[in-house]
């Protein structure tokens, strides 16, 4: 069985669906680090990636955007220069009814009947204004962080937006 487009699973139609303890197999978070870079300096500029919209993200895209960001950063200014980190965690446990394919299908599959269906990934369900990814850098860094945040934001289901939170009269 192949999987499903993301874009399935993008929307939130339905009620949340988070209590492990009930499900069997869950498969686990791809996400690897959540902390990147340097974590004890201080810096002076802080930015942010923003969701624009509410969706469903699922931990290979979160993971995609969090490797190709974090790689620019360390090719282009070394990890003790910059704080990165992922905000979002995906408990969100996405469900697919598995339909069988082939010659005889419809005799072996029994459809959508009691098509609660398994689990097969986590995404992170993510509000509109709601912070994704944080990058901490100084001022003469500022261009690479914006670009690495550009970069994950290309990786993501929904329109993004960049926001510097701390250190904007500096940037300018």
């Amino acid at each position: 069985m192949t999987r499903k487009p993301a874009s399935m699973y993008r929307n939130i139609k339905q009620r949340s669906y988070t209590r492990r303890k009930y499900m069997g197999g869950v498969p686990g978070s791809q996400v690897i680090h959540y902390d990147m870079g340097n974590k004890t300096a201080d810096f002076q500029v802080k930015m942010s990636l923003i969701s624009e919209e509410k969706c469903q993200m699922r931990h290979t895209a979160l993971e995609a955007a969090r490797i190709s960001a974090n790689r620019h950063m360390l090719s282009k200014i070394g990890r003790i220069n910059y704080h990165f980190k992922l905000r979002v965690y995906p408990h969100e446990v996405l469900r697919e009814n598995k339909q069988a394919t082939g010659a005889g299908a419809d005799r072996v599959s029994s459809g959508m009947r009691k098509a609660f269906g398994k689990a097969v990934g986590t995404a992170a369900r993510v509000s509109a204004g709601q912070k994704i990814f944080t990058v901490s850098v100084n001022k003469k860094n500022f261009k690479h962080a914006k670009a690495a945040l550009k970069r994950a934001g290309q990786k993501l289901p929904t329109p993004i937006r960049i926001v510097v939170d701390e250190g904007a009269e500096l940037v300018q």
